[in-house]
């Protein structure tokens, strides 16, 4: 009777060991932020501070895209939630974000991040958990670096794109003194220093600079500063309301020869709507085209149409734009990843994506360098709207 009993607990015993061994290896096996009906996303934006013109709209727009997929049954029968974290451009907040978006709701990738800093930050959590960083709202280099498994870049860099836009000046519109003016963080540092190499590998020379805090509404010394440094082009890297401010205290300081030259970080659609014509005359390089120019084509005009019907709104700015477009960017490579979703498969589904971006105007050919699109497009304002002056 003993010995029965010792066998039958040893036997009890060995099954609970190999069931609980099972578990975990199971447990061990899943991929974080999906299961057989959702897979969750997070994005660490500006809805509040000086760069929520480009972040609340993306995620609004982003966030009606996944609606729809998650209407029509989601991908591989798994809804998309979407989880954004407001961090007001302060990194502190952003990194209380990621640890959140991480650590709490248990995000599979994260996904239109705003801010060079902030993402660079974030990176410190990401890598060691090997999470996917897709199309992050900004064009830092920094975006894809090591290591870069996880990691895709939306757009050609800022740095590539004002060097393209300067040469572009420089060969189109006669500038000789380049100059900048820029919020000293690594995204100003980027463009700042675009115009000090295509400076000087054209043989001119970098004049002057000014640094300005990110929430500064006061250009009038800066400016006084530069012209009297004998700057024709600068290169500005400020918030949306901060390029506006300095384009037109330019003006009105009566400096009207003055050539401004943005970076995609001014390449909006409200820096083209200024009333009365401020902003006229202003360039950007950027990795994709304004919508304005491109209403009528079929599927732009479609988009269009949804998410006015949906939000209210009178059009799609650039920041409704670039969160549609990051979406669907998305939503493909999740279809192309299968119905066995982990991060491996979803970085072989993302560098196989090769396909014309109707909403953003460019091709999407994401490759091992997991640039999700390489072009450059040179715009100026033209009454009012951006028109596409060249191509790199």
């Amino acid at each position: 009777m003993t010995k029965t009993k010792t066998l039958v607990k040893a036997l009890a015993f060995a099954t609970a060991s190999t069931v609980a061994t099972t578990a975990a290896g199971i447990a061990g096996a899943a991929t974080q932020g999906v299961s057989d009906t959702e897979v969750v996303v997070g994005s660490l934006n500006d809805l509040s501070g000086p760069f929520a013109a480009f972040g609340a709209p993306a995620t609004k727009a982003a966030q009606l895209y996944f609606d729809e997929i998650n209407a029509a049954g989601g991908i591989h029968g798994r809804t998309i939630r979407f989880v954004v974290e407001d961090h007001g451009y302060q990194v502190p907040k952003a990194v209380q974000g990621v640890n959140k978006l991480v650590n709490r709701d248990k995000v599979f990738s994260m996904l239109l991040s705003l801010g060079t800093p902030h993402n660079i930050a974030a990176f410190k959590v990401l890598d060691k958990k090997g999470i996917p960083n897709v199309n992050p709202l900004t064009g830092a280099r920094q975006m894809v670096q090591d290591p870069i498994k996880y990691k895709f870049a939306g757009t050609a860099s800022y740095y590539d794109a004002v060097r393209a836009t300067i040469g572009y000046m420089v060969e189109n519109e006669g500038s000789k003194n380049i100059c900048a003016m820029y919020i000293p963080s690594d995204f100003g540092k980027e463009i700042q220093l675009a115009a000090i190499d295509e400076a000087a590998e054209r043989s001119l020379e970098f004049k002057a600079e000014t640094t300005h805090k990110p929430d500064e509404s006061d250009y009038v010394g800066a400016l006084g500063k530069l012209k009297e440094a004998g700057c024709d082009t600068i290169a500005i890297a400020l918030s949306v309301r901060g390029a506006i401010t300095a384009i037109a205290t330019a003006k009105k300081i009566g400096w009207t020869d003055a050539k401004f030259v943005g970076s995609s970080a001014s390449f909006h659609t409200a820096i083209a709507k200024v009333p009365g014509g401020v902003t006229e005359g202003f360039f950007a390089g950027a990795g994709w085209q304004d919508l304005a120019s491109r209403a009528t084509e079929p599927e732009a005009a479609a988009w269009i149409k949804s998410y006015t019907e949906a939000t209210g709104e009178k059009f799609p700015g650039t920041g409704a734009l670039l969160g549609r477009s990051a979406a669907e960017i998305f939503v493909k490579a999740l279809e192309a990843a299968g119905t066995d979703l982990t991060n491996d498969s979803f970085v072989a589904a993302m560098e196989s994506l090769d396909f014309e971006d109707k909403i953003a105007g460019n091709r999407v050919s994401v490759g091992e360098d997991h640039i999700v699109s390489n072009e450059v497009f040179i715009s100026k304002i033209v009454d009012g709207n951006w028109q596409v002056v060249g191509t790199r």
